[in-house]
């Protein structure tokens, strides 16, 4: 199966907290950051997440933000340091790879933001990701 989705990072369940509705997946990715995915319980069940299988991290480029350091006091729960590699400008988008440990993402972020935040090749950054935004794929 082949995916529109930019980013996928592998790692393996660390802890399944099941609720009501919704279940929230820690994940240690392969360059050692943990993500928190919150997805349906039912799907939790499918997948049969435990603690030890690995997975897949998958989340839209649109769906990732872009800060210039940590951000303390915000709900976002993923935030993962890296650096940016390239970056492809329109009069409107920008695509922004970065590379983080074990992997890189792309994020697609309106062009005033990228020109606000005066980002460059090999700017340190942070990638802010709501954990209801990430999807977990299996093998």
């Amino acid at each position: 199966m082949s995916l529109s989705i930019r980013n996928q990072l592998p790692g393996t369940v660390t802890a399944v907290t099941p609720g009501e509705a919704m279940a929230t997946v820690r994940v240690r990715l392969t360059g050692g950051q943990d993500l928190t995915a919150a997805i349906t319980r039912e799907a939790a069940e499918e997948l049969r997440l435990t603690p030890g299988p690995t997975v897949r991290a998958l989340m839209k480029s649109t769906e990732v933000s872009l800060a210039t350091a940590p951000v303390e006091g915000l709900s976002i729960r993923n935030q993962l340091p890296g650096t940016v590699t390239d970056i492809a400008a329109g009069d409107a988008m920008a695509s922004v790879r970065v590379t983080v440990e074990g992997g890189e993402l792309t994020a697609a972020i309106t062009r005033d933001a990228a020109d606000d935040l005066a980002l460059s090749p090999g700017i340190p950054v942070v990638a802010l990701i709501k954990a209801t935004e990430v999807s977990l794929a299996t093998p």
